[in-house]
């Protein structure tokens, strides 16, 4: 797996939280990154969620990443981590 990222799964537990970071904003298609809380990588949302999420984060959105299930190497690439992912509404003052 790219920048043996592989290797960081064997540290995730079901129900752990998980760090999500944007790309830059720049032209392209933008990807949001999933890292463990040491910074490590780990893998990246599916593009559908990552067009939309990350420009939402870009204007101050915030979003959290919550480990649902993590599987062994049976399992293929795309599907070993299972996230639940949530966006906490604004609180206006």
């Amino acid at each position: 797996m790219f920048a043996d990222r592989e290797r960081h799964l064997a540290r995730i537990r079901e129900g752990d939280s998980l760090t999500l970071i944007p790309d830059p904003p720049i032209p392209g298609s933008p990807e949001v990154w999933v890292h463990l809380d040491t910074g490590d990588p780990v893998g990246r949302l599916p593009s559908e969620i990552g067009e939309w999420l990350a420009p939402w984060m870009w204007e101050g959105g915030a979003a959290r990443a919550r480990a649902i299930r993590v599987s062994g190497r049976d399992t293929p690439s795309w599907r070993r981590l299972l996230l639940e992912v949530s966006c906490p509404a604004a609180v206006e003052s």
